[in-house]
């Protein structure tokens, strides 16, 4: 099965970033789309963003398009959140996707 691990998570103030990474192990990880979802105290989890394995096609909730940008390095079998100008409302957990498997999330905090 794919195993992923996360780090990157942080407190940060509003209008900073943070760079979330999901290491994938597995032998056909590369093979995977992959999905970036967070989870907010109180809310369920949403979808934030998606790369695809096949082109490298992008996609974003509306919510972080412009301000989030999602991308893999297949040689290092790794994906990558660069969140940019980021809100206390995108405070969440973070978890990185792949199939039916899932990190452990990443603790992301904005402050005011």
């Amino acid at each position: 099965q794919v195993q992923l691990v996360e780090s990157g998570g942080g407190l940060v103030q509003a209008g900073g970033s943070l760079r979330l990474s999901c290491a994938g192990s597995g032998r056909t990880f590369r093979s995977y789309n992959m999905r970036w979802f967070r989870q907010a105290p109180g809310k369920e989890r949403e979808f934030v963003a998606a790369i695809s394995w096949s082109d490298g096609s992008t996609y974003y909730a509306e919510s972080v398009e412009g301000r989030f940008t999602i991308s893999r390095d297949n040689a290092k079998n790794t994906v990558y959140l660069q969140m940019n100008s980021l809100k206390p409302e995108d405070t969440a957990v973070y978890y990185c996707n792949c199939a039916q498997t899932w990190g452990q999330g990443t603790q992301v905090t904005v402050s005011s």
